[in-house]
């Protein structure tokens, strides 16, 4: 999501004709696109923000702006303002426009009032990335979300399905739908994500291109769209990222979850039924506060139950403004880092066995990249693991296969056998 948006910023500048520079020197206008749902992403944009005061300096005439979900915490702006009065521009996180606004200000150039529509400077081919819902209604007690994107809000089907029109004609042959909840698209126009994906499908079941979307709440997660999922194979990919947070019912509930661990047990086995082969990937917390051991040993039961494809671990941080910054029996630096550190390490041997049923299988993989530490070209299977494998031709953007002859944690390495 935060590739995307930055995606528009960089739009909206090429619009006002400029280019995208590769020395921070010899740049005219530097964005910040930032992210306050972890405390270290805060830390990390003031670290970097503060690093550009020398430059500013220097040159008089550098743009500095500020944009995204951590200017929209109650107090940011202003506390901004006093700590780096060099920054030229404070924006927020649900309008790009503002962003556009704002500089013409500062350049002090007209604006046209009707001028609303949305520019890209895509950045990410063969994938693109297409929001289809903002913000968020859950209101997790751990999670700022909420309050700095608003409610949810979702986009015309018309507005979407013009947009993988676009990118499909482009050339682009992945394409993700992005909200904070997937699911609940439509909730507030009258439609549904489950129509919203036989649409697509539909309308493009001649076209060579993969089908993914995040993120998804389990409380919304249907017997209806797993069965939509499965029916197109050869667009949606049988991956889905499942954040369980805890394996805690007593825990969920403290973060107003809405589900408890049985529920979720019971979607990853509808899950199964449906799309045997599914790998699922998921999001855990831990570190809650008033997490005991035994609420700790209930997510380590779920991840050896479920034997998760991967999983994007973090140790809970407080976020101001948030229900759970104010709750008691918050949890020791120490023993986060020893619930992490464990739940870590049984994550990577699971993740470590899955991969070892590649070896001497033939993958197709949609190429993405080339890396040059390894001199090799890579790219993401429908399970979402990366293959690597070397060529003299520049295959980015092609459907390859490969036949996998090495594994190592989540990568896989081969030889290109087809193309």
């Amino acid at each position: 999501m935060n590739v995307h948006e930055s995606e528009k910023l960089a739009g909206i500048l090429e619009d006002k004709g400029y280019v995208l520079s590769e020395k921070l020197e010899d740049a005219d206008v530097v964005v910040f696109n930032t992210c306050c749902i972890r405390e270290s992403a805060e830390t990390h944009a003031y670290g970097n923000i503060g690093a550009l005061k020398k430059l500013k300096k220097a040159k008089k005439s550098l743009i500095v702006a500020v944009g995204g979900c951590m200017t929209e915490q109650v107090g940011a702006k202003e506390k901004l303002k006093n700590t780096f009065p060099f920054v030229d521009i404070i924006f927020g996180a649900n309008n790009p426009n503002e962003f556009k606004f704002l500089l013409e200000n500062k350049l002090k150039l007209v604006h046209d009032e009707k001028d609303d529509r949305e520019s890209f400077v895509r950045t990410s081919f063969p994938n693109a990335w297409i929001n289809i819902v903002y913000g968020c209604n859950n209101f997790c007690s751990y999670c700022i979300v909420p309050y700095v994107k608003g409610r949810e809000r979702s986009r015309s089907e018309n507005a979407i399905m013009q947009e993988v029109d676009t990118v499909i004609n482009q050339g682009y042959k992945e394409i993700t739908l992005l909200g904070q909840n997937v699911n609940s698209y439509g909730k507030d126009t009258g439609t549904s994500f489950c129509e919203l994906l036989e649409k697509i499908c539909t309308t493009y079941k001649d076209s060579k291109f993969r089908l993914r979307f995040m993120s998804n709440h389990p409380k919304d997660i249907t017997e209806e769209l797993i069965k939509v999922i499965a029916k197109y194979p050869n667009i949606i990919c049988p991956y889905i990222h499942f954040p369980l947070q805890s394996g805690s019912t007593d825990i969920l509930r403290k973060m107003n979850r809405k589900y408890t661990k049985e529920n979720y047990l019971d979607k990853i086995d509808l899950i199964r039924k449906y799309i045997p082969d599914c790998s699922i990937s998921t999001d855990i917390i831990v570190g809650f506060p008033g997490e005991t051991d035994f609420d700790y040993q209930e997510t380590i039961d779920v991840v050896n139950k479920v034997k998760f494809s991967g999983a994007f671990t973090f140790v809970y941080s407080k976020r101001s403004g948030t229900v759970a910054a104010e709750m008691d029996n918050q949890i020791s630096k120490e023993v986060k880092k020893q619930r992490i550190t464990n739940l870590v390490a049984l994550q990577n041997s699971i993740t470590k066995e899955s991969t070892k049923i590649y070896l001497g299988k033939e993958v197709e993989i949609l190429v993405e990249g080339y890396d040059e530490k390894r001199n090799l070209y890579l790219g993401r299977d429908v399970y979402n693991r990366m293959g690597y494998f070397p060529c003299e031709e520049d295959l980015i953007g092609q459907f390859v296969t490969i036949k996998v002859d090495r594994v190592n944690g989540v990568s896989l390495f081969g030889e290109l056998i087809r193309r």
